[in-house]
C-alpha cells in the first residue's frame, strides 16, 4: 500500500494552454494558475533545430499544440527540470474548446516523420505505446514521409554526439561514430 501511495503522488498531470514550442519534442505549457511548464515530450526524439527536418519537426509539433489546450501527463523530471511527459490535444477536426484531448501528440510527431520513436525508453512506456509507436516509425519509414525521405537520417542522439564529441572518438562526415 505504501509503494503504491508513493508512486501515484509522483504522477504528475498539468492542463493548460501551449505558449511555446522551442522544437520537435519541448513544449511550454502555461496552466490556469498562470506558471509556466516547460515539457519534454515522453518517447520521441525530434531532429535538433540545426539539423536536416529540425525546422520542419518545429512546424509540425507548432501545428499541433500551439495555443491548444492540452493535458500533460508525467512521471519524472529529466535534468534541465522539465516534466517529461505524455501531451494530449484535441483532434484538430474538433473547433470546440470542450473537445477531449485524445490526439498524442508524440504518435502525431512520430507518423508523420518528424520524430524517432526513442527506443532506448520504450521499458518505461506501456506495451501498447511501445507497439504502437514502434510501428508508427516504421510505417513513416516505409512511407518515406518527413525525415524518411533522406537515404539515411542521423538520429538526433548521434548528431547531438558529433557537435559535441568526447574526446578519443572520431566521427565521419555524416556524424557517425568510428
Amino acid at each position: 500500500m505504501i509503494a503504491l501511495t508513493a508512486c501515484s503522488a509522483s504522477a504528475e498531470t498539468i492542463t493548460g494552454r501551449v505558449i511555446g514550442v522551442a522544437d520537435g519534442d519541448t513544449v511550454t505549457v502555461l496552466d490556469a494558475d498562470r506558471t509556466q511548464h516547460k515539457i519534454r515530450v515522453a518517447g520521441i526524439d525530434a531532429p535538433e533545430k540545426k539539423q536536416p527536418f529540425g525546422q520542419r519537426s518545429k512546424a509540425s509539433m507548432s501545428n499541433l499544440v500551439f495555443g491548444k489546450d492540452v493535458v500533460v501527463m508525467g512521471s519524472k523530471r529529466d535534468r534541465y527540470g522539465r516534466l517529461v511527459g505524455k501531451v494530449l490535444v484535441a483532434d484538430p477536426s474538433c473547433t470546440a474548446r470542450t473537445c477531449p484531448k485524445t490526439l498524442d501528440a508524440r504518435l502525431a510527431q512520430i507518423t508523420t516523420g518528424m520524430a524517432w520513436w526513442y527506443r532506448q525508453y520504450a521499458r518505461k512506456q506501456s506495451a501498447e505505446d511501445a507497439g504502437t509507436y514502434e510501428l508508427a516509425e516504421q510505417e513513416a519509414r516505409d512511407r518515406h514521409v518527413g525525415l524518411w525521405r533522406d537515404v539515411a537520417p542521423i538520429p538526433p542522439w548521434e548528431w547531438r554526439r558529433a557537435t559535441h564529441p568526447q574526446s578519443g572518438q572520431r566521427f565521419s562526415a555524416l556524424g557517425r561514430l568510428h
